[in-house]
């Protein structure tokens, strides 16, 4: 028999979710089934990759109605991967402490015919530079001693929504405050906030502050800075005042070289930060500046804002791994409550193969999350060969073989 990969059971049962059995049986059907399905995914096609016996109303039910605690597996697996990191900079006799927080937010687009999935609505993409019909969430990523793993996440409802359906409306930077508070920081970790533009603010600064944390964001040009007792914008600052003799030149391991203004003061609503006016490889005289990176931390120097800034990628990619690898926008759900839930394992799955990926890399470096679905792709390969080898010795009839791993003659 072709058996369940063991990893992924370890993994699930190290949580302790407090799941009765058929319940696991559904939860370690859907991770498998999400690594192992190769492109586009849907509960049906992710329950077939796992090629186990569970009937497909039995996994939608599971997502859907069944009595379980979606919260109690997200802080469950969110115990696992602080303690996971935390013993990784035990081990390397880390002293620094370092961690990285990154906000962001990303859309589930869906068909605009597609009206009868709960929750969807039409938001504005930056991305596509228009509004699309979609879920949106926002989500936070943590990076710490060269691991990196999606940490949690909160639907954002439009306020017209919520009016309609009697919930209390949270913007998107009231979510971001909520998963920052949350966040199990201890008094020895330094944790650095990381952001884009639209999420830099000073409602989260502030929640920031309150938590001992310190942030490093992008911000808009049309921010006021104050330069010599005269408030002006970044932009209008870098037009009207700055010239290349201003600037330094920084070279960032990896990211190639900036022409940097760097200024320490009042920010808009923010009393003293750092602020780095960056222009990427080429100064143009008289012009605005590509990148405004704010630090709140007035002890770090140019170099090193921008390599910790770096850090956010690292959500992008994330992103991308989601949607591309994991299917993580692909569901079909009517449900939106079946929806957090597939989300929810969604977060388990990429936290099982970042783990993986950590051990993994003591023989390869440069390991990625792509490699390591390839990798148990091909040993679940392998158990399929070595499952039908093993049945042709007993002289089992190939349609009784190709019955069993669910494949058509």
């Amino acid at each position: 028999m072709v058996s369940l990969y063991l990893p992924i059971v370890k993994f699930i049962l190290a949580l302790k979710l407090e799941f009765s059995k058929p319940q696991l049986n559904h939860l370690f059907t859907l991770v498998h089934g999400i690594i192992l399905c190769a492109g586009r995914k849907n509960i049906t096609q992710i329950r077939n990759a796992a090629r186990q016996d569970c009937h497909l109303s039995s996994i939608t039910n599971f997502l859907n109605h069944a009595p379980w605690c979606v919260n109690r597996m997200q802080r469950r697996r969110m115990q696992f991967v602080i303690e996971k990191i935390r013993a990784k900079r035990m081990k390397n006799g880390d002293a620094r402490r370092l961690v990285f927080f990154i906000v962001d937010d990303s859309y589930c687009k869906k068909e605009p015919s597609t009206k009868k999935m709960e929750a969807l609505s039409f938001q504005y993409s930056h991305e596509d530079g228009k509004s699309i019909w979609c879920h949106c969430v926002v989500t936070a990523h943590v990076v710490s001693e060269g691991s990196s793993y999606a940490w949690d996440f909160r639907p954002y409802y439009r306020e017209e929504y919520c009016t309609n359906h009697g919930l209390t409306f949270k913007s998107k930077n009231d979510l971001a405050v909520e998963m920052i508070e949350a966040f199990p920081a201890t008094q020895d970790e330094q944790v650095y906030v990381l952001m884009d533009s639209w999420y830099t603010s000073e409602k989260i600064i502030n929640s920031c502050n309150r938590k001992g944390f310190h942030v490093i964001a992008a911000v808009k040009t049309n921010r006021l800075i104050c330069v010599s007792g005269v408030t002006i914008s970044m932009a209008d600052f870098a037009v009207q005042y700055l010239r290349k003799s201003d600037l330094r030149s920084v070279t960032v391991e990896s990211q190639g070289t900036y022409w940097i203004y760097e200024y320490e003061g009042p920010l808009s609503e923010m009393e003293n930060v750092k602020a780095l006016l960056s222009w990427k490889d080429e100064y143009a005289p008289s012009s605005k500046p590509q990148v405004c990176l704010l630090c709140t931390d007035l002890s770090l120097d140019l170099v090193t804002i921008q390599r910790y800034y770096h850090v956010r990628w690292n959500i992008e990619t994330g992103y991308r791994y989601f949607k591309e690898l994991l299917g993580f926008d692909q569901y079909q759900l009517l449900s939106f409550e079946g929806i957090q839930r597939f989300w929810a394992i969604q977060y388990l799955t990429q936290n099982f193969l970042e783990s993986q990926r950590q051990d993994w890399m003591k023989s390869d470096k440069h390991l990625t999350l792509g490699d390591v679905v390839y990798r148990i792709r091909q040993e679940y390969f392998g158990q399929i060969i070595v499952y039908v080898y093993q049945q042709a010795l007993v002289k089992k009839p190939l349609f009784d073989i190709l019955k069993h791993l669910k494949i058509s003659a």
